[in-house]
């Protein structure tokens, strides 16, 4: 819906003017993130980074740990991913890691891949070397303390802008909203539209678990309408979106954009990729399995026959998990058959993704209910 010049998204979240080709596919969930360190030497207050990558270098695609070149292509797949973005830390300490994924993903995919990069660092002879090997565009983050004409400490961020044209690359900013800094805030707009940036993401701020310390000590709090998001920081937001000047293309994302849209919509492109067959996916994008788990057998090969034997199981409609050692199935059919079995066996509510985290386990047998400890009516 649009108003006025004014487009409405999901969950609360607008733009006005053109979205970045990255934001549509990011909103489309065919959008892989890329996280190739948690090294950044800026340390922002309100950094979101999850305390297992926060200044760790370590490379992630999604969910997934890359350790080889196939790790980050086979997740690629595992979502039918048209683009990616790079994110950390701040990619460009990382920069011929950067430029050897680049490289790959445009090798592997084509062209059209379209590849964006999120970073601190002003620097021209990285971001030109990025554009030369593919990179079609880049998202600078400009410190808090900076925002205004980007003028003296500012003038490195402002030159950046005002060259990246030359080298045939998108650019555009993307910060955090702090309601605090509203003036701040519009003084960079109108600086912005002076250099002519092709866009402004403006992100809700919001706590994680890295951040909640240092964001309660300094007075934000939570706003109940937007789940983790810090209060005030929506409706600041909403007026930059309103009246940004004018032929400045301004996108504001709001946390729960994030989790239920761009989240949701990858989880279910990778649930209709990846997951088995016999597999239940909820609208939520994660999925629900029949799990048999087992006891304290010998060779798991074995024991997944007789499970498959004693639940009359077809070839085809169970897998046997090694690394978890279980035996996976159809929730309907284990739930048919669980009282006759005597290992424990769960309903299972998981994410599709390479972690595979859970969700949800209901206990479908006695032998479950003893495991988790609850009594005969427990779930």
């Amino acid at each position: 819906m649009e108003t006025t010049g004014l487009a409405l998204l999901p969950m609360a979240s607008s733009h006005r003017g053109a979205l970045s080709p990255a934001c549509t596919q990011c909103g489309e969930g065919r959008k892989m993130v890329l996280f190739v360190t948690g090294l950044c030497r800026f340390r922002c207050f309100y950094c979101p980074v999850s305390p297992s990558r926060n200044q760790i270098d370590v490379v992630y695609a999604n969910e997934r740990r890359v350790r080889s070149d196939s790790d980050l292509l086979e997740e690629a797949r595992a979502i039918g991913a048209a683009g990616t973005g790079i994110t950390g830390g701040d990619p460009l300490g990382v920069v011929d890691r950067v430029e050897h994924y680049v490289r790959l993903l445009k090798r592997e995919f084509g062209p059209d891949h379209h590849i964006h990069l999120y970073t601190h660092e002003p620097n021209a002879e990285k971001l030109r070397r990025l554009a030369a090997a593919g990179l079609d565009e880049f998202r600078l983050h400009v410190p808090h303390y900076l925002w205004g004409p980007l003028a003296s400490s500012g003038g490195a961020y402002r030159k950046v802008l005002e060259e990246a044209p030359r080298w045939g690359i998108r650019r555009g900013v993307e910060i955090p909203v702090l309601p605090e800094k509203e003036a701040e805030l519009r003084r960079l707009l109108r600086t912005l539209r002076e250099i002519g940036v092709d866009f402004v993401n403006l992100n809700e701020l919001e706590f994680s678990e890295t951040n909640e310390a240092l964001l309660l000590d300094r007075g934000y709090r939570t706003d109940a309408r937007n789940g983790w998001g810090v209060r005030g920081s929506r409706s600041v937001a909403e007026r930059l979106v309103r009246e940004a000047p004018p032929g400045l293309p301004v996108h504001y994302c709001s946390s729960r954009f994030k989790d239920g849209v761009q989240l949701r919509r990858r989880l279910l492109r990778r649930a209709e990729r990846t997951a088995p067959t016999f597999a239940e996916t909820t609208e939520d994008g994660t999925i629900v399995l029949g799990v048999v788990e087992a006891g304290p057998v010998g060779e798991l090969g074995r024991w997944a026959t007789r499970v498959a034997r004693r639940s009359k199981l077809p070839t085809g409609s169970y897998r046997l998990d090694l690394a978890r050692r279980r035996v996976e199935l159809a929730p309907a059919r284990l739930r048919r058959v669980a009282a006759r079995l005597p290992w424990p066996a769960f309903e299972v509510e998981e994410y599709p993704t390479a972690d595979a985290l859970e969700v949800e386990r209901s206990p479908l047998n006695e032998a479950a209910r003893s495991q988790l400890g609850v009594g005969s009516g427990g779930t």
